[in-house]
């Protein structure tokens, strides 16, 4: 690395720059603030040495020109006048770590050592973020439809402030993908996004996971276990399909919103978190209150600001837009040239009543994209339900494979639905195994 060392000490410019070099790096030293700043304008560096008593300028008002003037350099403080308030504010205004005066070469190198693996793992999570972006399409949160621009507008407006959301609206209209935005524009940003599926694990399994869990709580709890409340704690817990959460848990979720308390399972010490909630359903919630599923306390306080997504065959205008953005991934992930969709293409898209909605519109393209054998996407490379030719690969009594099948019926059952727990009803299963299914073949 290229480290900075800013100083008004020359001996301990030296002593540092020494260990700095012996640890394999490289070092360049400032007497001041205004000589680091034309360092900085002149070559990028990765890391700084600053001491807190600069002569006569402040150390943290130079800390803050040099964060100005490079946002990823990683400065470390020098101090003789050690204390935690220092520490707290130095760390509060985007230092890395904190070294007392006087140090020994080994603090500094083990510094070293620690911020080398910093920017490794951030490295990585860059990598894993980039790969992640090429495997989903990018976020189009625009509509030329005014219900959906009002929706998305209401929310927008609500992403900066605390104020708990609930994201209405059928499976497949990018509920999460809605919450994921919002996070981005709120004062959480920094923090965690943690998501917790309400119909993806059993009451118990769901409790432990929600709040987490002490050792011996259950069978199977070996260790302790924190719990996505306290991963969440000080960003945004988003809990998708709140509509199926059981009605044993809603309590005590109506008093972590409430009081931002919580209990792990198996113990009965209250834990605080400050956590901002968004929850997602495609359920009625309205009327899951008057049947009794769904408590009526717990209803109001997450219907703070409702945001209500509309399906897709209600925004004929977005369809044409949506779908080309679509076409223009998948030929580039697939590494298709194709150019266009065929006239009847379009005309099969704006006559279909999309169930599925943006992850049924996702799922028709790839496969098309797949199947297109020239430079357009024709109706031939359609389900049977666009007007194309039946697929002889996945009908019963074919030579197809029982998890190909599996993942055909699957997929028709829940475009038919209005919701999981009655594809979950139709198919003879609970919403868990359904989850699990979905999960495993592809079908979230």
């Amino acid at each position: 690395m290229r480290v900075l060392i800013v100083d008004d000490e020359p001996g301990i410019r030296k002593t540092t720059r020494l260990a700095v070099e012996a640890a394999g790096h490289t070092a360049a030293e400032a007497p001041n603030g205004l000589r680091a700043l034309k360092l900085l304008d002149e070559e990028i560096f990765d890391a700084a040495f600053l001491d807190l008593k600069l002569g006569t300028e402040d150390g943290l008002e130079v800390l803050g020109k040099l964060l100005q003037a490079q946002s990823t350099l990683a400065v470390v403080m020098f101090t003789a006048y050690a204390n935690i308030a220092t520490a707290v504010e130095a760390m509060r205004r985007g230092a890395f770590d904190f070294i007392p005066k006087p140090f020994t070469p080994d603090q500094i190198r083990a510094v070293l050592a620690k911020l080398a693996s910093t920017r490794v793992l951030e490295t990585r999570v860059r990598s894993l973020e980039g790969e992640l972006a090429r495997e989903s399409p990018p976020v189009d949160l625009e509509s030329a439809e005014p219900a959906t621009r009002r929706a998305l507008e209401v929310a927008f407006k609500a992403a900066a402030t605390p104020a708990s959301l609930l994201i209405l609206g059928p499976s497949g209209t990018g509920k999460s993908v809605l919450a994921r935005e919002l996070h981005r524009r709120s004062a959480q940003r920094d923090a965690e996004f943690v998501t917790v599926s309400c119909p993806s694990l059993s009451r118990e399994l769901l409790a432990a996971e929600l709040f987490g869990h002490v050792r011996g709580a259950f069978t199977g709890a070996v260790a302790d276990a924190a719990g996505k409340v306290a991963a969440a704690d000080g960003g945004t817990l988003f809990l998708d399909e709140i509509g199926e959460l059981p009605l044993e848990l809603q309590p005590k979720l109506l008093r972590l919103l409430q009081e931002r308390v919580y209990e792990r399972v198996g113990e009965a010490k209250p834990r605080r978190a400050n956590v901002r909630v968004i929850a997602a359903t495609n359920r009625p919630l309205a009327e899951e209150v008057a049947a009794g599923r769904f408590r009526e306390d717990l209803y109001y306080r997450l219907n703070v600001i409702t945001v209500a997504l509309p399906g897709l065959h209600e925004r004929p205008g977005d369809l044409a837009r949506l779908a080309e953005g679509y076409r223009k991934f998948f030929a580039i992930r697939l590494g298709k040239k194709i150019t266009a969709f065929a006239p009847a293409v379009a005309v099969a898209f704006a006559g279909y009543r999309w169930p599925g909605n943006l992850r049924e519109l996702r799922n028709v393209i790839e496969r098309a994209t797949i199947l297109a054998g020239g430079e357009t996407i024709e109706l031939c490379d359609l389900p049977e339900e666009f007007g194309g030719p039946a697929n002889p690969a996945i009908a019963v009594g074919g030579r197809v494979t029982l998890e190909a099948l599996e993942a055909e019926h699957l997929r028709r059952v829940l475009a038919m639905c209005r919701h999981l727990d009655e594809a979950a009803r139709t198919l003879g299963i609970d919403p868990a195994t359904l989850y699990r299914k979905r999960q495993k073949l592809g079908l979230l």
